[in-house]
């Protein structure tokens, strides 16, 4: 099916963090084979894996030192090939993380880059005398980075960074970066991945006079790459990374001959906005202002991922709310973000998490779960930079969480502990024995969704006559017409019912639909047309 990605639920992992098959504390591609059948169970279709190749890891595999190779702590090549194969053969698929706008100051184009201005690796970065260049560029790390310009001793020059300074820029006016590129997509792709989430797509290229984002020549070089892979791999994936405005995003699907797939950054702080407030007016605006994309095109939508959760796209009065609802303790803000992961920011209230799940599976775009959510893991604030959201997958309540049977201090992290959110009575295994579990629920509706071909990309219709504590909406296409049901606070509230419809109970075939609802504190339901 060429147009797969339309309909899938993707399930984040970080390979670190999932499960250690060889006992060394790291996670690694044994590990990942061994707990294949669990995500197959859980109804995922599609694996999005974080950055396994080569690194320093001073940004957690996102500063890459070889784009062709696995670091040796997740295993062999080998292993990567089974696990794709074991992937495949539960049918299910795999896309990677391609790190396409910069590398590790430590990997060999840089290295030599360095060393010689003469050598044809200088021009694989981008280099300057001034440091004001291109000074209408904001700062994207302002905790950590004073400026997109580092000094390099060795070189007697600047070099353009739009992330970490031990992350340099590649420089995309120079051919050969494009031919480097197109290269590394051939190998990974030689081993039958499904595609790649493509990091940091807006910052390619960088011209004065402009803040440097979103540029013509970076769409240039995506449909470059999009022609490869339709091309050589029909059916690939590419799925975009850009934090930006709806509009501004419009552009990275092209005429179909960009990106199949991008995040809908915007929608996601909004969802929380709208449970703060007991108001879905957020959403619904956001919504309004996010333009129709190509057919064959969609939105992916999520929750959490393994990064802060970023409040760019909200206004400075809308992050301040949100830092002071979802972030009181300073310690859980980084960036324009919040490092905290989705069950503590719900304060552990299974209903909101429900509710924040049934909003992803239901609203329009193919769905993207984060690891650990589906029972309700907590965080780590007391880890540095975004660590605290990337600890130990845990699967039981043994040593380590089942994670790992290494001793615990040669963990890459620690596992988290505590009577809320500990391994001890927060695991996968105690939640697969417990039929009303958090885990089955998620399951439920993963598995119910699936059935409901509306869904990914049917027309969606709000109920914008009820009171703005409902977030309630019709979605229909040719396959038929549903109608999700959102309580947005504590109190309980009555719906009538449209008439004219049969419904049934998505969730609950057993129980009768009448001519109202009444849905409890963070209530939903899904109905569907019969």
């Amino acid at each position: 099916m060429t147009n797969w990605y339309t309909k899938a639920i993707f399930y984040e992992l970080y390979p670190r963090a999932f499960a250690d098959g060889n006992g060394d504390g790291w996670g690694d591609f044994i590990g990942l084979r061994q707990r294949l059948d669990y995500l197959e169970w859980l109804g995922v279709d599609c694996i999005w894996m974080t950055p396994v190749y080569p690194s320093p890891l001073r940004d957690d595999g996102y500063d890459v030192s070889s784009y062709y190779g696995i670091d040796p702590k997740y295993g062999l090549m080998e292993d990567f090939k089974l696990t794709v194969d074991e992937i495949h053969r539960r049918g299910m698929k795999i896309i990677m993380d391609l790190v396409v706008n910069h590398t590790s100051d430590l990997h060999p184009w840089f290295v030599e880059a360095r060393r010689s201005k003469d050598s044809p690796l200088r021009d694989y970065y981008v280099w300057t005398h001034d440091p004001e260049k291109y000074k209408e560029t904001r700062i994207i790390f302002l905790d950590t980075e004073e400026s997109n310009w580092a000094y390099d001793e060795l070189s007697g020059e600047y070099y353009w960074h739009r992330f970490y300074s031990s992350q340099p820029d590649l420089n995309y006016d120079n051919p050969k970066v494009h031919e480097e590129m197109l290269n590394i997509l051939d190998f990974w792709l030689k081993f039958g991945i499904d595609g790649f989430r493509v990091d940091a797509v807006p910052y390619l290229y960088e011209r004065e006079g402009t803040n440097c984002e979103n540029l013509p020549e970076t769409h240039d070089f995506i449909r470059k790459m999009r022609q490869f892979v339709d091309e050589n791999y029909p059916g690939t994936l590419l799925l975009a990374e850009a934090n930006q405005w709806p509009q501004d995003l419009l552009p990275y699907f092209g005429n179909n001959d960009e990106f199949h797939v991008a995040f809908h950054f915007p929608l996601m702080p909004r969802l929380y906005m709208a449970l703060a407030k007991g108001d879905r007016t957020d959403v619904v605006n956001i919504l309004a202002d996010t333009p129709p994309i190509p057919d064959g095109c969609q939105w992916a939508t999520f929750l959490r991922n393994h990064d802060e959760l970023t409040l760019e796209m909200v206004t400075e009065e809308e992050r301040q709310f949100m830092w002071d609802y979802y972030a009181p303790d300073m310690r859980q803000r980084l960036n324009l973000g919040i490092r905290r992961r989705l069950a503590p920011l719900m304060d552990n209230d299974r209903r909101k998490i429900e509710l924040m799940h049934s909003l992803l599976l239901t609203l329009p775009g193919a769905p993207v779960l984060y690891y650990g959510d589906e029972i309700g893991m907590g965080d780590n604030i007391a880890l540095e930079d975004r660590n605290g959201v990337r600890t130990p997958m845990q699967w039981n309540d043994s040593i380590n969480g089942g994670f790992s049977v290494a001793p615990l201090e040669n963990l890459y992290a620690p596992p988290v502990s505590g009577p809320d959110y500990g391994y001890g009575t927060v695991n996968v295994l105690v939640q697969e024995i417990t039929p009303n579990s958090l885990l089955h629920r998620v399951r439920q509706m993963i598995h119910a969704r699936k059935e409901l071909d509306m869904l990914p990309r049917g027309a969606l219709q709000w109920l914008d006559h009820l009171p703005n504590t409902l977030l309630c909406f019709w979605r229909e296409d040719e396959n038929g017409k549903f109608l999700a049901l959102h309580n947005l606070v504590e109190t309980e509230q009555t719906i009538e019912l449209p008439t004219g419809y049969h419904f049934i109970n998505v969730l609950d075939e057993d129980s009768a639909v009448g001519e109202s609802i009444t849905l409890g504190a963070y209530g939903f339901y899904w109905l569907l047309v019969s």
